[in-house]
């Protein structure tokens, strides 16, 4: 089959691979659909990830299409099946897992691969993170499930309440899906740096929208909207140390920081103590997902009272994939529908 594999720092290739076969309590799925994500264009531009991947690997975390092969021993799964799978599972019986901690399981089995004709499940994965994708539900959307369960977990952290205000930093797909779901109960206020992604922004119910290219003070900005004190809730969701470093000036004394965005490996912030003693702020680093919030991210997609087709920039096959990433790293799309 044809895949991409990542070599190192933007060097990803198409390549000839053998087919996947399951093994005992796996699938193997033909990918219909693969969408491109900002965690694949840093791993891409970064040449790793901590976490997630060894090199050289099989790329691409965010795929939906139908199983094509079962292995032994799985039930309730058949050829044919229209599934999403998500790119890992929790192993249910650590410290963490056993407090439903499942984002923090140090034994985190980790799919990568979706840029490829097809795409083998782990068994862990097809126990408690592989879903059926109702018939009505095109699989270039159910491919967003991973990022946007993501998302629910992280605004899960925040606690928004409804009159809250509501700052996102970022106008990338994470971002904007933070704005999508957040201004369907509280006021969004979403800071990004391309007019375009903005305008979707506005379309997914952001109240205002800034663009920090011409509004750079972003912290004062944020408390002349508010009164003079600041948001109650701020996300981050660039990864980028500095913008953590303005996302916790943006907040006011008692706020909620999530800082969501993942940082290059090894790099800080400087934290005024303080401010973050007398203001009684509340620092959250958020990562991943939990089964949990896989399963509401599909039902919510399912559901089509967000228009999440807005992310989709373009669709183009797989043959495009390097310069697909070459227009993310210009920022001249969203996500990419690949296949």
């Amino acid at each position: 089959m044809l895949a991409a594999l990542l070599y190192g720092q933007e060097d990803l290739r198409l390549e000839q691979v053998p087919d996947p076969t399951p093994a005992a309590g796996e699938v193997v799925i033909q990918v219909e659909a693969a969408t491109t994500c900002g965690t694949d264009l840093k791993v891409w531009r970064r040449g790793g990830h901590a976490k997630m991947l060894t090199l050289p690997t099989l790329f691409g975390h965010e795929g939906a299409g139908r199983i094509v092969a079962v292995g032994a021993g799985v039930r309730n799964w058949r050829v044919g099946d229209r599934v999403v799978a998500n790119n890992s599972a929790p192993c249910m019986k650590c410290f963490f897992c056993q407090r439903q901690e499942y984002s923090l399981c140090p034994h985190l089995t980790w799919n990568n691969g979706t840029f490829a004709e097809y795409l083998k499940i782990p068994a862990p994965i097809v126990r408690h993170n592989l879903l059926q994708v109702p018939d009505h539900l095109p699989l270039v959307l159910a491919a967003m499930t991973e990022p946007l369960a993501c998302v629910l977990h992280g605004i899960s952290r925040c606690e928004a309440k409804p009159d809250d205000k509501v700052v996102v930093l970022g106008d990338g797909a994470i971002g904007l899906m933070f704005v999508a779901v957040l201004a369907e109960y509280t006021e969004v206020i979403l800071w990004g740096g391309n007019n375009q992604r903005l305008e979707i922004g506005e379309k997914l119910g952001a109240a205002k929208t800034f663009n920090y290219h011409q509004v750079t003070d972003i912290a004062n900005t944020v408390k002349e909207l508010t009164a003079g004190w600041g948001a109650d809730v701020v996300i981050e969701a660039t990864g980028v140390p500095s913008v953590w470093e303005t996302a916790i000036a943006c907040g006011r004394p008692g706020a909620t920081i999530n800082l969501f965005g993942g940082c290059p490996r090894d790099t800080t912030i400087t934290v005024n103590t303080e401010q973050l003693h007398y203001s009684e702020l509340t620092l959250k680093g958020v990562f991943h997902n939990t089964p949990e919030y896989v399963k509401a991210a599909l039902l919510l997609i399912a559901s089509g009272t967000i228009p999440f087709d807005l992310l989709i920039s373009e669709h183009r096959p797989l043959q495009d994939l390097e310069q697909v990433f070459i227009d993310m790293k210009a920022r001249k799309v969203i996500k990419v529908a690949m296949g």
